[in-house]
């Protein structure tokens, strides 16, 4: 197993592993920039496009849909063309998009450019996650995706903020803007300092025939879709209450479009709680005990919401410190089950990264789409649903255990 990066271009600095947490967490903030710092928006947004609120909510979708197609092919490209030429496409493609959507005159328009950002903002999370498995093995390697949730847990927290403040001093445009800026910015930066992690003679061919065998061998497995299940289970939980965060916060809270940091700052402090939990733990007990430990939080979190929202109208701080400790458990959770994944297939890991994104991505879509506007009508209902979640979840990773025996019982 490779444990050091491989030699970068001429004109590139291998970076630090702080330096390179920092970039690859640069990379992945681009999806929740562009869900988060918009939803303060949608008012404004719908009365300036006149459109209705359900057509602004479907910007989101639109998104999260292209979004979870594109990423089953981000994988892929960077395993036949490498890791640093499509992370720098994507990126250069993404900033065009996001000029585009401060551009529009209507909501179709919106929608469009909306796709093109989904299409392109998928690539630094994939692709990510596949080269710090490149460089690093086992718990160095869980340690460096931890810190690298820890730095990017910033980016939910400040983006509904920074889009309240942004919508209350200029426009909703000025969002698409910023977003623009700081693409520009990444770009930059990664050009300068993103080393190639997979050498030519690793790559794989990128022919219909290989592809569909490497997606078949994937897809096919049990093993692949219960692991996924695990992580993709847990994060559509949060992501319920991301995707009603307008209702929830406005209507049922009765806050105001900058003060959207009341939910979003409890749930990125128990990512980031809980990422740094899951670095000081990697390595120093098993991944299936850690994985329990996180499991622990997420059900617990989720009956405390539902019984309090059963007995008592929403209010704070009540209605939004479940979330904290909901996500801690998550960020426990999710580096020990998302390494195991990529490790079924190592050969093809950028394939595998692929279609794990892909699996959560859609669930997400699923949520935005139809699961959320079903239930953002109660905080009740929020809270049930992402109690049931949870449970899936845990189900999921109970099921890996007697699988993993079975299949080595049929191997003897």
């Amino acid at each position: 197993m490779q444990t050091t990066p491989t030699p970068a271009p001429t004109h590139i600095r291998p970076p630090s592993p702080t330096l390179l947490a920092i970039l690859l967490a640069g990379l992945a903030m681009l999806g929740p920039f562009s869900i988060d710092t918009y939803l303060p928006a949608f008012p404004d947004i719908q009365a300036g496009l006149h459109a209705s609120a359900i057509e602004v909510q479907q910007t989101l979708t639109a998104y999260m849909l292209s979004f979870a197609l594109m990423i089953l092919w981000h994988g892929a490209l960077s395993d036949a063309f490498g890791r640093r030429n499509i992370t720098l496409g994507s990126l250069a493609v993404f900033a065009v998009a996001s000029l585009g959507c401060a551009a529009a005159h209507s909501v179709e328009y919106l929608w469009a450019f909306r796709i093109l950002q989904g299409v392109s903002a998928g690539a630094g999370v994939v692709i990510g996650r596949a080269v710090i498995r490149d460089m690093y093995a086992d718990a160095r390697a869980a340690r460096l995706l931890s810190l690298v949730t820890m730095i990017f847990s910033i980016a939910p927290a400040i983006a509904p903020i920074l889009g309240g403040w942004i919508v209350k001093l200029l426009d909703w445009r000025s969002i698409f803007l910023f977003l623009f800026a700081f693409t520009v910015l990444l770009l930059w930066f990664c050009y300068k300092r993103l080393p190639e992690t997979l050498p030519p003679e690793q790559r794989q061919p990128f022919n219909p025939a290989f592809l569909a065998q490497s997606y078949k061998k994937v897809l096919r497995s049990p093993r692949f879709h219960l692991k996924t299940g695990v992580v993709a289970f847990n994060f559509a939980g949060l992501f319920l209450y991301v995707a009603a965060a307008p209702i929830f916060i406005t209507r049922h809270l009765g806050l105001g479009p900058g003060q959207f940091g009341w939910q979003f700052i409890p749930a990125v402090g128990g990512i980031f709680l809980g990422a740094l939990a899951a670095n000081r733990l990697a390595g120093k007990m098993p991944v299936p005990r850690q994985v329990i430990i996180g499991f622990c939080f997420l059900i617990g979190a989720g009956l405390f919401n539902v019984l309090y929202h059963a007995f008592f109208p929403p209010a704070l701080p009540w209605s939004v410190v479940p979330l904290f400790f909901y996500c801690f458990g998550m960020s426990v959770v999710a580096p020990g089950v998302t390494f195991m994944v990529l490790d079924l297939f190592p050969e093809i890991r950028g394939t595998v990264a692929s279609c794990q994104s892909f699996v959560q991505t859609m669930l997400g879509a699923l949520v935005a789409g139809v699961i959320a506007p079903l239930l953002w009508g109660s905080v009740l209902w929020l809270a049930a649903g992402q109690l049931i979640f949870a449970t899936v979840g845990l189900a999921l990773w109970l099921a890996v255990g007697p699988y993993r025996r079975r299949a080595q019982m049929v191997l003897e």
